[in-house]
């Protein structure tokens, strides 16, 4: 017999948006699992928006006060995909009414805000997720098997970045996402929270740190309220204001298990439109993997006869983790939204089976754990320990 869970989204901006499809389209991918998603109600302080993604996505209510879903008596499942701001008192009325929780990261604008976010939740006793979906893709959990059963040998080193031009045009509006009260930290939280979290899953803990931060562009043109997203332009002579917070990050890196390491992301830079990517290498092999080409792995795994001592591309295809879900064939690429769509399968299965998977809002605190340490070591200029 199916269980159906009731689904409330806050924000329906792009990624509320996204999020609505997913839980729709898991319904269709894993179709043949015992659990169903139900669109019940979306909220956004805008009622326009609100009301087309009504009638776009297809929830039974819509709304402007983000309050009424999570009071809502046929929602089990509260998403947040609502600015950084505001995470801490949604979580907060979340976790007290006994809701399932998945927020959009950075989980809190501060480590401080995020242990306090994780606290509510586990006191609550309520399961949590987190929106790094990047870890989802087929050939990354293809090369988490290489590293755990072996293939790769003892790692040494990984390097993780995430490179992103849609802060890199000094007309792109002053959104929250620039403003540290709003946002909290930059790249530092908005980007290289995904290379933190990959670091996690492949890797492990990471023990000490040391990093830099700049700001390449230090004003923008003031948004209007209520329209556009963070990819949206102003014009020479728009009113502007002040960007506060970082555009870039760097840092090299310690692993617990003794791997050295590196992370730089910015949302400045000029060229890569989303490099989020990693390379790791062990004493046996080495993997490569850049999601603006998410449907291949450079591997380097060469046998005893030297005959194929180079990188080899492998193609995402049906024998890779989840990939069988959205079609048959080798070669035939997946994308963006179809992670979000494993994403949401697997927090549904966590509600339903009452057991709690990753990431959670404790896998969110350890991260901001390290960002902590990465910011220490903007002040002291030295090496930081991560403290847990």
């Amino acid at each position: 017999m199916n269980r159906t869970i009731g689904i409330g989204v806050i924000g329906m901006g792009w990624m509320g948006t996204v999020h609505s499809r997913s839980y729709r389209l898991a319904n269709d991918r894993f179709h043949d699992l015992p659990v169903r998603a139900r669109l019940v109600i979306c909220a956004d302080d805008v009622a326009q928006r609100a009301e087309q993604a009504q009638e776009q996505l297809g929830f039974a209510e819509s709304t402007s006060d983000w309050q009424r879903v999570i009071d809502h008596p046929e929602v089990q499942i509260v998403v947040i995909a609502a600015p950084n701001f505001l995470h801490l008192e949604m979580v907060q009325a979340a976790a007290s009414a006994g809701k399932h929780i998945f927020c959009e990261k950075p989980v809190g604008r501060s480590p401080q805000e995020t242990a306090e976010i994780e606290r509510l939740a586990r006191e609550a006793g309520v399961m949590s997720f987190v929106g790094f979906n990047y870890r989802w893709a087929p050939l990354v959990q293809h090369c988490k098997n290489l590293i755990e059963t072996g293939k790769l040998g003892s790692l040494t080193h990984y390097r993780g970045r995430f490179f992103s031009m849609y802060g890199s045009n000094p007309h792109g509006l002053l959104t929250w996402r620039f403003k540290q009260g709003l946002a909290g930290s930059g790249a530092l939280g908005d980007i290289l929270s995904h290379v933190v979290d990959m670091a996690h899953l492949l890797i492990g803990p990471i023990a000490r740190v040391v990093s830099n931060r700049h700001t390449f562009i230090r004003e923008r043109p003031l948004p209007i309220p209520g329209q556009g997203t963070h990819f949206s332009l102003g014009k020479p002579g728009d009113p502007s204001g002040p960007v506060e917070n970082e555009d870039y990050v760097s840092a090299l890196v310690e692993f617990a298990n003794g791997v050295q390491g590196s992370f730089e992301a910015c949302r400045a830079i000029f060229g890569p439109k989303c490099e989020m990517s990693f390379e790791v290498n062990g004493t046996a092999g080495a993997a490569k993997w850049n999601f603006e080409r998410m449907n291949e792995l450079e591997l380097y795994l060469p046998g005893d006869d030297g005959l194929h001592d180079g990188y080899t591309t492998l193609l995402g295809g049906p024998k890779y983790p989840w990939h069988a879900r959205f079609n048959p064939g080798d070669g035939i690429g997946i994308g963006y939204e179809d992670l979000k769509v494993i994403e949401a399968h697997n927090f549904l299965l966590s509600v339903a089976e009452g057991a709690q998977r990753a990431p959670s809002f404790a896998d969110a605190l350890r991260l901001a754990e390290v960002q902590a340490a990465l910011m220490r070591s903007w002040e002291s200029g030295g090496w930081e320990e991560v403290k847990g």
